[in-house]
């Protein structure tokens, strides 16, 4: 598989959210080497704290595959997922994923703590990095675009 081509979907969703105001995270989910699942955070346009990328982008895949289980799936995600779609993600089966940029404040899967490790009928294998830096970087220019 092509990571980084992923992840530069994936960052692509998230330059969406920031244009749209949105804190700039995007995930596509991929099945037999096709994007079956794409989302990028949505929260304000929603005003619902479910509306995560990871969320969005697993109840699309759940609707193209007509099933909860994404098993033989694999996530990216320029931000490394917070508790609730750590959850949703061993909830769902995803084996794989990917993700771009730590989250040091809200980050489940090492930044803070590692959902992934925990005592869970499934443990995704993780892979953190992809293209970190540029992922990094959406997110600190949309921060910084906020503070001025």
């Amino acid at each position: 598989m092509d990571h980084e081509l992923y992840m530069r979907q994936a960052l692509e969703l998230a330059k969406e959210a920031a244009a749209a105001g949105e804190v700039p995270v995007g995930c596509v989910i991929v099945h037999e080497g096709k994007v079956i699942g794409r989302g990028r955070n949505r929260r304000e346009e929603k005003q619902a704290v479910s509306s995560h990328a990871e969320m969005e982008a697993m109840a699309q895949a759940n609707a193209a595959l007509g099933s909860w289980r994404l098993e033989d799936c694999t996530l990216y995600v320029t931000l490394e997922p917070c508790p609730m779609c750590a959850g949703a993600i061993i909830n769902a089966r995803i084996p794989r994923v990917y993700y771009g940029a730590r989250d040091r404040e809200m980050g489940a899967c090492g930044g803070v703590l590692n959902l992934f490790m925990e005592r869970f009928p499934h443990h995704p294998a993780l892979v953190g990095g992809i293209l970190a830096e540029e992922c990094r970087e959406v997110l600190s220019e949309f921060f910084r675009s906020l503070r001025k």
